[in-house]
């Protein structure tokens, strides 16, 4: 992937883990849209930013992400990176009958959309030269967190997503995996500044210098979630399993 004259979409990229990498990449001098479900949230986010732009999108709504990959191609035809960032993460306790709605929605925003988003997307980017499609998981792919059994699963089910797509889409679309570790952003209550989380700008940085590397990796990995990756590799994922279950 070239890390400079891209034109990017990131969904979710309103706040987070998603503005954050959306403002490098406009910084390093990519043209970048972001969507998100909160105007107010996406048009701070551009403020005073030539060739960065905001488009409103819920997806989890599957005629709304159809109708916008039409628009969004006809606006911007030179797009040729798509970055699957948007995503809900919310404790659950599974060890009695609940109301699903909770799991049912992180399953849809977390794994139908991006998936419906590629589709949308697929055979505009298969044309463009130096087309890339980054999905965002997460070191809970690898050992899931146990009071978040929904949001690990579908973390995980976008890894292997990843991986069968990097096979079918091989010479035509480079398929790149981002697996974040434990940030301080504000995908669940306090976690902007509990201790033990990565900084998001050090997080960010991190993941610039990352993407930089010739060749791309198929894996973008921060030091601070080779544990979580290397999990079952290093026959350690009792011991992680056993830390996560403590948090």
């Amino acid at each position: 992937m070239k890390t400079t004259g891209n034109t990017i979409l990131v969904s979710g990229g309103g706040s987070g883990i998603g503005l954050a990498l959306a403002q490098r990449w406009h910084d390093a001098g990519n043209r970048v849209i972001i969507t998100g479900r909160n105007a107010a949230k996406l048009d701070a986010a551009i403020a005073g930013r030539a060739n960065m732009a905001a488009v409103t999108l819920d997806v989890t709504d599957a005629d709304a992400i159809a109708a916008f990959a039409k628009d969004i191609v006809a606006r911007f035809p030179a797009l040729n990176i798509l970055v699957n960032n948007a995503g809900i993460m919310s404790a659950e306790d599974a060890s009695a009958k609940r109301d699903l709605a909770q799991a049912e929605a992180t399953v849809v925003t977390n794994i139908l959309g991006p998936i419906r988003l590629t589709d949308a997307l697929v055979d505009h980017l298969a044309a463009q030269q130096d087309a890339a499609i980054i999905n965002v998981t997460s070191g809970l792919a690898f050992v899931p967190l146990p009071k978040a059994p929904t949001y690990s699963a579908t973390k995980a089910a976008l890894h292997s997503y990843s991986v069968a797509l990097r096979i079918q889409l091989e010479g035509k679309v480079e398929v790149i995996e981002l697996a974040p570790p434990a940030v301080r952003t504000d995908l669940t209550p306090g976690q902007s500044t509990r201790e033990g989380y990565m900084p998001l700008d050090e997080f960010a940085d991190e993941v610039m210098s990352l993407f930089a590397v010739e060749p791309t990796p198929a894996e973008i990995l921060v030091q601070n979630v080779l544990p979580l990756r290397n999990a079952e590799a290093n026959g350690n994922v009792p011991a992680v399993l056993g830390m996560l279950k403590s948090l």
